[in-house]
């Protein structure tokens, strides 16, 4: 059985994380999406609310699951068990970041990452853009879930 470990912060999710995600669960065993808790990113959902989000939007893949972690993620991979990290590319400057953290992953665990471009529907979204739209009141609708839609007019009604 070979499971991959499908980290991000996902704040909020979006249906390009849903596209890796989904992809994932069609190669792997299991599929874990790791929700990285790192107060210090100032996030819109904390963690457990984030988890609970992407509980909602990957209900249709039962071999997924949602778990959230501090610290590294190379001791997170140790926990879960997880064979390989998988990571999406948007961009060159995802790449030129990422690869950096896959060759320290690698480093100090011996854990693979591979990367998976974003379908090119989803190439330039990002969970920022989305906080930054919705913030504005703009429209969400299409790029992260009705879910998620609706805990951003939640959230961000309430801090207005």
């Amino acid at each position: 059985m070979i499971t991959a470990l499908v980290p991000g912060s996902f704040d909020p999710p979006t249906y390009g994380h849903l596209d890796i995600v989904g992809r994932c669960a069609g190669l792997f065993d299991r599929v874990v999406v790791a929700v990285a808790n790192n107060p210090a990113k100032n996030p819109l959902f904390d963690a457990a609310e984030r988890v609970q989000l992407l509980q909602g939007c990957c209900g249709a893949w039962p071999n997924v699951e949602v778990a959230s972690f501090d610290g590294l993620l190379v001791d997170f991979v140790r926990q879960t068990g997880a064979d390989v990290i998988v990571k999406g590319l948007r961009v060159v400057t995802d790449f030129e970041y990422e690869l950096q953290l896959a060759q320290m992953n690698r480093r100090l665990s011996g854990t693979v990452t591979l990367f998976v471009p974003t379908n090119a529907e989803f190439g330039y979204l990002s969970s920022s853009l989305v906080k930054e739209v919705a913030a504005f009141g703009g429209s969400v609708e299409g790029l992260v879930p009705p879910t998620v839609v609706l805990a951003l007019k939640e959230r961000l009604a309430n801090e207005r």
